[in-house]
């Protein structure tokens, strides 16, 4: 197998991406991507509290995950890769051969707008995500595996299915 989802999802691991996705996709590892979680060792404990014994969580900054996305893709078993926010993954997508990403939970906050009921964007983002489709990713929001991807187009227009 190999990474069999890039997903975006700023709650990062969570009973929805464990069970909801893990099971379904048979999931043995995850990467989780985020600088600031890789730096703090009571976070990355916090995490691994959420995930079953027999799945590994491997955490990285985002430099760090460039360089390890090679061994990921390698592994012999399935995983999924993780990042709280769009700028990380873009910053992994850019020249690293990523063909699809999944827009799972991005939450409401200041200065973002629903499009979706589980995803709250920027302006920003919604460039970000543009650029991403621009370089041939194919961008989908979905919230759990059973639910009908949404398109990059219907989610800026807030068009759930």
């Amino acid at each position: 197998m190999t990474l069999v989802l890039y997903r975006i999802d700023d709650r990062l691991i969570h009973g929805q991406v464990v069970v909801g996705w893990g099971q379904p996709l048979d999931i043995e590892f995850i990467v989780l991507v985020d600088d600031t979680v890789a730096a703090e060792e009571w976070e990355q404990e916090l995490y691994r509290m959420g995930v079953p014994p027999e799945m590994d969580v491997y955490f990285h900054s985002t430099n760090d995950a460039i360089k390890a996305l090679a061994k990921y893709r390698s592994d012999s078993r399935a995983g999924i890769l993780l990042t709280g926010d769009i700028a990380t993954m873009r910053r992994l997508v850019d020249g690293n051969g990523i063909t699809a990403v999944n827009v799972g939970g991005l939450h409401s906050r200041a200065g973002r707008v629903q499009r979706l009921r589980y995803v709250f964007l920027t302006p920003e983002e919604e460039r970000e995500l543009r650029a991403l489709s621009a370089r041939g990713v194919a961008v989908t929001a979905q919230d759990v595996p059973g639910a009908r991807p949404v398109s990059l187009e219907d989610l800026l227009a807030g068009n759930e299915l």
